[in-house]
């Protein structure tokens, strides 16, 4: 039988999950292999440098460079807030006299005979890692961080925006077919991840930040939708850094799109549950999907699940029946199963040639996209 490999979404049950949790740079480890945590706490925590605000201060005080040194009122090392007299002119005769002021608060950081500069170093900035998940703290990285694992359901999604999260599942729509409105986001979601079942529109993304959810989760969104809540276009880069106030994840595609009834089934299933949501999304080098993480009972057993990492796309075997979701126009979100794997590349509608399959989608009909075109639909406990 023919067979292809291709990239996978993994929407699961059951499988043992791993968040590898990293300090940006080199910090404290705040816990110990074996401890459990939850997905709110500190696993490792450092100091990043503050904001550098550079200060032309011989040309302010209308000094050769060289003379700076003697004109400062404050040294190397030495606190500043706001407002506080850093330098001061001679003057003449001692009279006249022109001071020059801090813009910043901070530590000053240098003085510089050679270009009359003043660096102010702006307090150093707290940096906290939490865990994102609950779970056991399977390895321990020294000064690095920590890596967190449970046994979970997950479900990743094709496109997310907004940063980590999490909150109890809260099921919007009764049907994974029916749009999720404002009406269907109440006052008491707020905290809540909230689902619902084909697009989301931007009034229910706006209600839901108005009651204060954490999380909106759905089949679709319109891409005009989309740069209504942003207020731009969204670009090729890394998503996951927009600051909207809420995190969202679309599962299926961009549009009027059903959630998969078997991604609804397994949300609906663990209504009111603690997920953890990741909206961060990258489609190119180092493929990056949105995830939505439900860690089970502690009682569940590891041992026959499947093992994940956080982030990135499975990679799997496309063989006949296999499901698959088309990622390129002009069929976008479209659900089939593979139908064919011809052998030979065919000649697309650029005239360029590509290998291909064939998908079996609804209603019986069959469409042809190069094989680079789908990812694979896939569940560890199928």
């Amino acid at each position: 039988m023919a067979k292809a490999f291709t990239p996978g979404l993994t929407v699961s049950a059951r499988a043992t999950y791993r968040a590898r949790r990293l300090l940006p740079v080199d910090g404290e480890v705040t816990v110990s292999v074996g401890d459990r945590v939850a997905a709110d706490d500190v696993v490792a925590q450092t100091f990043m440098d503050g904001d550098v605000f550079p200060m032309k201060v011989a040309n302010m005080l209308g000094a050769s460079p060289r003379d700076l040194p003697g004109l400062m009122l404050k040294r190397a090392g030495e606190q500043v807030a706001v407002g506080d007299p850093v330098a001061r002119s001679k003057g003449m005769f001692g009279m006249f006299r022109t001071e020059v002021r801090s813009t910043a608060a901070g530590t000053v950081e240098s003085v510089s005979d050679a270009t009359g500069m003043v660096i102010v170093r702006g307090p150093r900035q707290p940096i906290a890692v939490r865990a994102f998940i609950s779970g056991t703290v399977v390895e321990v990285l020294p000064r690095e961080g920590a890596v967190v694992e449970n046994v979970v359901a997950l479900v990743q999604g094709i496109f997310g925006i907004g940063g980590e999260t999490s909150g109890a599942v809260a099921m919007a729509c009764a049907s994974p077919d029916e749009e999720l409105d404002a009406d269907d986001v109440t006052p008491a979601m707020r905290g809540a991840v909230v689902v619902g079942g084909a697009r989301m529109t931007a009034a229910a993304i706006a209600r839901a930040r108005e009651v204060g959810a954490h999380a909106v989760i759905s089949g679709g969104i319109d891409d005009q939708d989309l740069r209504d809540v942003l207020g731009h276009d969204i670009g090729v880069a890394v998503t996951g850094s927009e600051r909207i106030g809420i995190t969202l994840v679309i599962t299926e595609g961009f549009g009027e799109i059903a959630m998969a009834a078997r991604t609804f089934a397994l949300l609906a299933s663990h209504a009111g549950r603690t997920a953890s949501v990741n909206g961060a999304t990258q489609i190119r080098a180092g493929v990056m999907r949105p995830e939505i993480v439900i860690p089970l009972d502690p009682a569940s057993s590891a041992a026959s699940a499947p093992a994940m990492s956080a982030g990135g796309a499975t990679a799997g075997v496309l063989e006949i029946g296999t499901p698959v979701r088309v990622i390129r126009d002009p069929h976008f979100g479209v659900l089939g199963t593979v139908a064919a794997l011809p052998e030979q590349p065919a000649v697309l509608g650029s005239g360029s040639k590509a290998r291909v399959l064939e998908v079996a989608v609804a209603g019986g009909l069959r469409i042809t996209v190069p094989r680079a075109n789908v990812e694979l639909i896939e569940g560890g406990d199928r």
